[in-house]
């Protein structure tokens, strides 16, 4: 995708380079378990930094808030649709004890603030793996903007609403990053940044970062519109802290302000 949107408006052709990441080789764990977010970026990252790739591409979602010595992003892609959906069953449809599947402990918690009467079992592996593994008479969770690239919304059994279920910081975003002394391949892909998108996913990434880059806690922040939705939880304690925050009216670096505050705030109220 990011390959063709480059070809077209640069006329440049593209090489793709296949990376294997640790979250890719090693499917049959969870997330959490081998280091949460940025197992899909490190050696995306690796091999721009030596060489063997000019540019690196993300899901947004999955690259950390730190930066990495020697890159830059230059480029933030138009967003498809951020929310997340259920696959199988509509929520109000899961029998009491129904099992959801999915990776996410974000969504795990998000889910059982609702309902805590479900059951989780975890999900790894492509999306076609994943759609392959719906509980009888349960439900995965997977994010709409996966879905719309392999055209398989019709498996959607309901949306969900961004201010219950908080997409994670970034989704439905692809980010990009060079070298910082790239300077041709910093100009080329310029051309696809998305000034609304960077804004946006810039303001969610402040608040993730206040917490901490590599953050374990289920987390999400995500602006639509003029609102800024946070979520935060504790699984040990069950505690939930969200809010709700208008942005757009001032300044950029006051949005960034004011998502960090609310992620002191959320810490604080999470314990």
């Amino acid at each position: 995708m990011i390959a063709e949107l480059i070809r077209r408006s640069t006329g440049r052709e593209v090489e793709l380079v296949r990376i294997d990441t640790t979250g890719d080789q090693r499917s049959d764990v969870p997330l959490h378990s081998i280091g949460g977010q940025g197992v899909f970026v490190k050696e995306v990252q690796r091999a721009v930094l030596d060489g063997r790739a000019d540019l690196a591409v993300h899901s947004a979602k999955d690259l950390p808030t730190e930066p990495v010595d020697g890159l830059t992003i230059v480029a933030f892609t138009a967003r498809r649709d951020a929310r997340d959906a259920l696959i199988g069953r509509r929520l109000e449809d899961l029998a009491e004890g129904a099992t959801v599947a999915t990776g996410s402990v974000r969504r795990r918690a998000q889910l059982a603030a609702i309902r805590p009467d479900l059951e989780f079992r975890e999900l790894r592996g492509n999306i076609h793996t994943r759609l392959g593994r719906i509980p009888d008479g349960g439900a995965i969770v997977m994010a709409v903007a996966a879905l719309q690239i392999l055209d398989l919304t019709d498996r959607i059994a309901q949306f969900l609403p961004v201010d219950r279920f908080v997409p994670a910081v970034g989704q439905g975003c692809v980010a990009v990053e060079v070298r910082g002394d790239d300077v041709a391949t910093t100009v080329a892909v310029a051309e696809v940044d998305d000034a609304a998108a960077r804004a946006q996913v810039e303001v969610e990434r402040a608040f993730l970062a206040e917490l901490g880059s590599g953050c374990s806690l289920p987390v999400g922040a995500h602006v639509a519109g003029e609102v800024l939705h946070t979520f935060l939880a504790d699984p040990a304690s069950s505690r939930v802290a969200s809010e709700q925050l208008v942005v757009g009216a001032g300044s950029h670096a006051t949005d960034v302000e004011r998502a960090r505050n609310a992620a002191r705030r959320a810490r604080s109220e999470v314990g």
